[in-house]
């Protein structure tokens, strides 16, 4: 075989696997459809919950009160841990398209934050980090709606209650440092400002020198 039909043939077959690819819109379209679903579930829950809870303030007895506060705060709970799960289908989704197939341009028209908030993946560690912190907050949801049905009888079950709230406590102060110390982009309004401020102070100082 010849150079230039090898060449030829090499040519072709990676310009197949390129457009292979392609393949990865599946994984995209599916991620988006899912989230959705999962929105409509939670709006859906949501509207029942309003529905269920439209007579509380009927309710005369403390009891009786204390239960249907106990579900109420049992479905905002459910509701919220819905909404995550579809938040990290979205992120997923997007974050795909913009890391295998091309910029999502018209979201970065109007400088618009929430992108460079959500949309800003440059590789795949990026992408696994931000599906990594709100995977964790749905987790600490879902330790919230156990705990609400938790039944503490003893010293043990207090000291085991306890700990679970002293290890999220340590994921997420671990969590924001490691954040912080990559640079990462702040998630905090007060951090963004004070990213701004800094920025502004820099650029004043910078002006100051050259005049």
């Amino acid at each position: 075989m010849d150079k230039s039909k090898k060449a030829f043939i090499e040519q072709g077959f990676e310009k197949t696997l390129w457009k292979a690819r392609w393949a990865i819109i599946l994984a995209v379209v599916c991620s988006v459809l899912a989230a959705l679903i999962m929105f409509y579930i939670s709006a859906v829950d949501t509207f029942y919950a309003v529905d269920a809870l439209k007579d509380y303030y009927l309710l005369d007895s403390h009891e009786a009160r204390s239960v249907m506060r106990a579900e109420a705060v049992g479905m905002v709970v459910k509701v919220i841990d819905i909404f995550l799960l579809a938040i990290v289908l979205m992120i997923f989704g997007l974050g795909m398209y913009e890391l295998y197939i091309s910029k999502i341009d018209h979201a970065y028209e109007d400088h618009d934050e929430s992108a460079d908030h959500m949309l800003s993946v440059n590789s795949l560690d990026d992408l696994k980090s931000r599906l990594g912190k709100v995977i964790m907050m749905v987790l600490i949801v879902k330790f919230f709606e156990m705990a609400i049905g938790m039944e503490i009888d003893g010293i043990k079950d207090l000291l085991i209650f306890a700990g679970g709230i002293f290890l999220i406590g340590v994921t997420l102060y671990v969590t924001e440092r490691c954040a912080r110390k990559k640079g990462e982009w702040k998630t905090r309004a007060s951090d963004r400002l004070e990213s701004d401020d800094t920025g502004s102070d820099r650029t004043g100082s910078a002006s100051d020198r050259r005049a």
